[in-house]
């Protein structure tokens, strides 16, 4: 997903997402109407992917301080699950896994206990942080085969498209999560002051 609206941020088009059983995917997008040289936009097209997970955490991590942000913060995903399965989900398998998910935490909503909701936000914003963590073998992948046909991953991308090599980025890309991680848990146990 983060590709997809990573190109759309950059003037472009989501055309559509396909997720995979595995947990992967491939997002289909256009750069046609972009503002940028085609090689800079798809570059960062492959580095919002990357770090899409990172940042999503990290804003999930930051609304389950209080009851109130995590209400919204939940209430802002189940809708953006419905959108993302209007407009761009295309795969039976990620419909049903994405629609699973929208009636799991609009159950969860149902309950109105605030508690549940801010340990769901937590949760899912821990999930969405360390996936980058656990994906480490792809970032440090040159290129990778599938359905027969040898493509390169989405930090050599960055490379072909910029500067260094895709183990270069796969650190850069681990240093901006950490950093992501780190200011999202300082804000979470930061205490309210107040001042009069």
């Amino acid at each position: 997903m983060g590709h997809g609206l990573t190109a759309v941020i950059l003037g472009g088009s989501f055309q559509h997402l396909e997720i995979y059983e595995n947990g992967g995917g491939v997002a289909y997008y256009h750069l046609g109407g972009s503002y940028l040289s085609s090689s800079l936009g798809n570059a960062l097209v492959a580095a919002g992917g990357l770090l899409g997970p990172a940042v999503v955490g990290a804003l999930l991590i930051a609304s389950a301080k209080s009851h109130k942000s995590s209400m919204i913060a939940l209430r802002i995903l189940i809708g953006l699950i419905i959108l993302s399965l209007l407009l761009w989900i295309r795969s039976v398998w990620g419909i049903a896994v994405m629609s699973g998910f929208a009636v799991f935490f609009f159950i969860i909503t149902l309950f109105k206990n605030r508690k549940l909701e801010v340990i769901t936000i937590l949760f899912l914003g821990l999930q969405s942080v360390l996936g980058t963590y656990l994906q480490l073998d792809y970032l440090f992948t040159k290129q990778f085969e599938r359905n027969g046909a040898i493509q390169i991953s989405d930090t050599q991308a960055i490379a072909e498209n910029t500067i260094g090599t895709y183990w270069i980025w796969a650190v850069f890309i681990i240093l901006i999560s950490i950093y992501l991680l780190w200011k999202s848990f300082q804000y979470y146990f930061k205490k309210i002051e107040w001042y009069s």
